[in-house]
């Protein structure tokens, strides 16, 4: 018997990246070749990954110098439970502070950078909390190359 098929479809995998699951898992190659692998929040821009970290670190410096990456995304903790999204691509990295502060705010309304809640700032308080820290940083637009994903839901407790 053939296994049932478990992979979501593209509005399936939007819903689970958008309120479903929390920490992306991204992959960069080190100079030496090596995986450099980081743990990240992340939001959704056009339906496409976007994170940000300071310009300096190791991650943006890896991809400047080569922009292929992997990003996975996975929650669950039993097997009939299990989700994720795995994504290989390419990189597209914004220094646009603007565009930084638009992710910061995005970011700030999925995750609570202070306190135990996230909180939706005005462009003013948005501004006032992370406007001297938007041009240190890059922001990353994973653009794809290949999606796999898998939700074990689908299995209905059989293997």
């Amino acid at each position: 018997m053939a296994r049932k098929d478990i992979t979501m479809n593209e509005a399936e995998i939007l819903d689970f990246l958008g309120s479903g699951a929390q920490i992306l898992q991204v992959a960069s190659i080190s100079k030496d070749g090596t995986p450099h692998l980081a743990p990240m929040w992340f939001t959704l821009d056009d339906g496409r990954i976007v994170f940000r970290s300071f310009t300096k670190s190791q991650k943006i410096v890896n991809l400047a110098r080569d922009p292929r990456l992997t990003v996975l995304v996975e929650t669950g903790d039993f097997y009939g439970e299990l989700q994720g999204v795995m994504i290989k691509g390419m990189a597209k990295l914004v220094t646009d502070p603007a565009y930084v502060l638009e992710i910061y705010g995005k970011l700030g309304a999925r995750y609570p950078f202070a306190g135990t809640e996230p909180v939706e700032l005005s462009p003013d308080e948005l501004e006032a909390a992370f406007g001297k820290f938007a041009p240190k940083n890059t922001a990353v637009i994973v653009e794809p190359t290949r999606t796999t994903s898998w939700d074990h839901r689908k299995l209905s407790g059989a293997y």
